[in-house]
């Protein structure tokens, strides 16, 4: 078991090694434009977009090293087990007492770690060209409510975990595979009405021209849309984007108020369309269950690993800092195969939107207004697209709307 144990760790830190460092150096190094995306852009736009998201880049990928370095250091290096000890000593045999103590502490120092990478790429790098619209106080208030949020969410999952561990100690992967599998569903649930509303203001779209657009794609898609809501994004940025969310009495599609103010009607309703489409090919509830199947995958892996750390009677606070490696470290080296699957959802969207429209020029002008007011990267390595991209980028989208419909003119 040890040496299986011991096979896993060097693979995914061999591979997650691997993955940084092409990551990093594509992130550096775009390499030559694609010559397709000089058929439809300018150069200058995109060495803009290139330009904005190096740096989104660098300090996404430099976030990941260091927090990744932190816990093999604090493991490798003894200080984590002394860490542990510490808190089981300070609890004085409350042993819930001496796990909440660990966690705080690594969550503390992680979230040291991670504040200038999240300064940098969501304040000061959207300040710098011009997306922000937020103060630095309000940042900072978001900050805080994230964070806060992640800590208490966290803590949940901690007090869980080890309750698990001490009274399941064969079946816990099982057991903490279920938890999570109904917290999936209670998030996809519960976030559009109780988290979202914390940072952002949702009201019902007044625009009767808009409601009217809606109810007519509903019809088409044999959809019954219970909300579509606007929310205000110009207090945060300048970007325009839309999202659909929740399961069940909380499902809703949500536009920024940005997209409705300063886009035609015709990409509206291209973005209605797509959103929809996510309805009609079941794509939540086709995440929730993919997830659910990857999560157990994942438990079961955890299982393998944490098996030498602890014991029916014993199970030490740093077990947390070992299963916060694992987790870290396979998120990162499967965001791939993830990445893939959500990709793939998009081009269903896109494509089935075109059917729902029968406009496929709206479509692909939208895709462009959107990656060029948003400095997207258009052309990307192909290594990060394929690595990091949730959405294909707007070249692929082009190419698999005109699939489906008539060619964009080109210019």
């Amino acid at each position: 078991m040890k040496t299986r144990s011991t096979m896993i760790w060097i693979s995914l830190i061999t591979l997650a090694l691997l993955f940084s460092l092409v990551y990093l150096w594509y992130a550096l190094f775009p390499g030559q434009i694609r010559p397709e995306a000089v058929r439809f852009f300018g150069v200058e736009q995109i060495e803009q977009g290139r330009d904005y998201s190096r740096g989104i880049r660098i300090s996404y990928i430099l976030n990941f090293i260091v927090q990744t370095l932190f816990l093999l250091w604090i493991l490798a290096s003894g200080r984590g087990s002394r860490l542990s000890r510490a808190c089981e000593q300070w609890a004085q045999g409350r042993k819930w007492s001496g796990y909440l103590a660990f966690y705080l502490v690594i969550w503390s120092l992680l979230a040291l770690i991670r504040l200038p990478f999240t300064f940098f790429s969501g304040f000061y790098w959207q300040q710098l060209w011009g997306f922000s619209t937020q103060s630095f106080p309000s940042w900072w208030g978001d900050f805080l409510k994230e964070s806060l949020l992640d800590l208490v969410l966290g803590g949940v999952g901690v007090f869980l975990l080890f309750l698990a561990f001490r009274n399941w100690p064969r079946i816990w992967w099982l057991i903490c595979g279920i938890f999570f599998s109904l917290w999936l569903v209670i998030q996809s649930l519960f976030w559009p009405v109780f988290v979202a509303p914390l940072f952002n203001h949702f009201q019902p779209i007044a625009n009767p021209e808009i409601t009217s657009m809606v109810n007519e794609l509903a019809n088409k898609a044999d959809l019954a849309i219970d909300e579509m809501l606007v929310m205000d994004a110009s207090i945060r940025t300048t970007k325009a984007n839309a999202y659909f969310a929740g399961v069940g009495e909380t499902k809703r599609i949500v536009l920024y108020d940005n997209l409705l103010n300063q886009y035609p009607k015709e990409e509206i309703k291209a973005v209605i369309a797509h959103e929809m489409a996510h309805w009609q090919k079941g794509h939540i509830a086709r995440g929730l269950f993919l997830g659910t199947l990857g999560s157990f995958l994942v438990w079961g892996g955890a299982y393998l690993v944490l098996r030498q750390e602890m014991s029916r009677h014993h199970v030490p606070p740093l077990v947390w800092a070992v299963f916060l490696l694992f987790v870290v470290l396979v998120n990162f080296v499967s965001a791939p195969l993830q990445n893939s699957i959500s990709r793939q959802m998009e081009i269903e969207a896109d494509q089935t939107a075109i059917l729902l429209t029968e406009d496929p020029q709206a479509a692909i002008q939208l895709q462009m207004n959107l990656a060029l007011k948003n400095r997207s990267d258009l052309s990307p390595p192909k290594f990060i697209e394929w690595f990091s991209y949730t959405h294909p980028s707007v070249l692929t989208r082009i190419e698999k709307i005109n699939e489906v419909g008539v060619p964009f003119p080109l210019k």
